[in-house]
C-alpha cells in the first residue's frame, strides 16, 4: 500500500533499515551491452559501423564524468566515437555551423551536445539544430514530443536510466507515488512522462516549489535530477523509499586537497539508512545513461525506430 514505507514494494522488502538495496547501474549496463549486441554485430557485418560524435563546448568537470564514460562504453561496444571540443568561447552561429555538418555527414550516425553549455548559449534552439534521426539523446522536439504521445522512437537516454533501474528492480509503479525533482527537458520532464505511463502518480517539483520537503516526505519513489549537492536530506525522505539520484556534482575533496570527488543530489550518508533502495553516485545512474545512450546509437544506425505501441516498447526490462 502506498504511503506505508517498504511493506508495498513485494519483491524485496526492508529487512534491515540500514542496509538498503543498491541499485547497481554497473551490472545493468553490462547487461543492456549483452542484449544490443547482436544488432551491432549485424550492423558492422554490413559494413554499417555506429558513428557517435559528441559536441562540446568549453570543458566541464562533471560532464567529463559522462564523457569518459561514453568512450569506455563505446569502445568495449564497438562504437566508433568521436569527441568534438570547441572553444568555450564560440557562439551559437559556430555551434549551429557544427551541427548542420554532422546532420549532413552520411558517415555520422548519432549526434549528442554535451550539457551544460557555457553561460550565452541557448541549449534549446541548440538541440533543434540536431537530425532527430541522429538524436541518440532523445532531446529534439520531435523525440521529445514521443514521450507525451506515446509515439516513442529515440527517448531521452537519462530518463530512459531512471526507468531502466526501477523496472529492472521489479519496482510495481503502478499507482504509487513518485516525486520527481527537477523539471528540465532532458531528465525531469521527460522521465514524469514515461513515469506517468507506467500509471504511477507524479508529483513534479522545482527551484520554485514552495516547502520541498512536504512533497518529498509523501513520495514512495523519489527521483532527483537537479545538479544542487546535497539538496535532499534525511528528514526530507520516509522510512522505506526507493531513491533513483540523477545528480552528478564535482565538489572539492576533502581527503585529497586541489582534488575533486563525485557526489549526487542527494545526502547519500544520511537518506541510505531509510532507503529499501537507493542509487549510488557514481555507478548508478550514469553507467545505465551511456548504456542507453549507446543503444540509441545502435537504434539509430539501424534507422528503425521501436514500435509505436508503448506496452510492447522493449525499452526497460533487460
Amino acid at each position: 500500500m502506498a504511503g506505508s514505507g517498504a511493506t508495498w514494494y513485494p519483491c524485496w522488502p526492508m529487512s534491515d533499515a540500514h542496509t538498503p538495496r543498491l541499485l547497481d547501474g554497473k551490472d545493468l549496463a553490462q547487461r543492456v551491452l549483452e542484449k544490443f549486441r547482436p544488432r551491432l554485430e549485424a550492423l558492422v557485418e554490413q559494413g554499417q559501423r555506429p558513428r557517435l560524435v559528441v559536441v562540446e563546448v568549453g570543458e566541464n568537470q562533471a560532464a567529463r564524468s559522462y564523457i569518459r564514460g561514453q568512450r569506455r562504453g563505446a569502445d568495449s561496444w564497438g562504437i566508433e566515437y568521436d569527441l568534438r571540443t570547441l572553444p568555450a568561447s564560440t557562439d551559437e552561429k559556430g555551434v549551429r555551423r557544427v551541427l548542420r555538418e554532422l546532420a549532413a555527414d552520411p558517415r555520422v550516425t548519432g549526434v549528442l551536445l554535451a550539457m551544460p553549455l557555457p553561460a550565452g548559449l541557448g541549449a534549446r534552439s541548440l538541440q533543434q539544430g540536431i537530425k532527430p534521426s541522429k538524436d541518440v539523446e532523445g532531446v529534439h522536439p520531435e523525440n521529445l514530443g514521443g514521450c507525451l504521445y506515446g509515439s516513442y522512437r529515440l527517448l531521452p537516454c537519462t530518463a530512459l536510466a531512471v526507468m531502466a533501474l526501477l523496472e529492472d528492480a521489479d519496482v510495481d509503479l503502478r499507482g504509487k507515488e513518485v516525486v520527481v525533482v527537477g523539471h528540465s527537458e532532458i531528465v525531469g520532464k521527460p522521465a514524469a512522462l514515461l513515469l506517468l505511463a507506467r500509471d504511477a502518480t507524479v508529483t513534479v517539483c522545482h527551484k520554485d516549489t514552495q516547502d520541498l520537503a512536504a512533497h518529498t516526505r509523501k513520495a514512495d519513489v523519489l527521483v532527483v535530477a537537479v545538479g544542487k549537492p546535497g539538496l535532499i536530506r534525511a528528514d526530507m525522505v520516509k522510512d522505506g523509499v526507493i531513491v533513483v539520484d540523477v545528480g552528478i556534482n564535482a565538489v572539492p575533496d576533502a581527503d585529497n586537497p586541489g582534488k575533486v570527488r563525485l557526489v549526487g543530489d542527494v545526502d547519500y550518508e544520511g537518506v541510505a539508512p531509510k532507503a529499501a533502495a537507493i542509487t549510488p553516485v557514481p555507478g548508478g545512474v550514469g553507467p545505465v545513461t551511456v548504456a542507453m545512450l549507446l543503444r540509441n546509437t545502435v537504434l539509430a544506425a539501424e534507422g528503425m525506430p521501436p514500435p509505436d505501441d508503448p506496452s510492447q516498447l522493449p525499452l526497460f526490462r533487460f
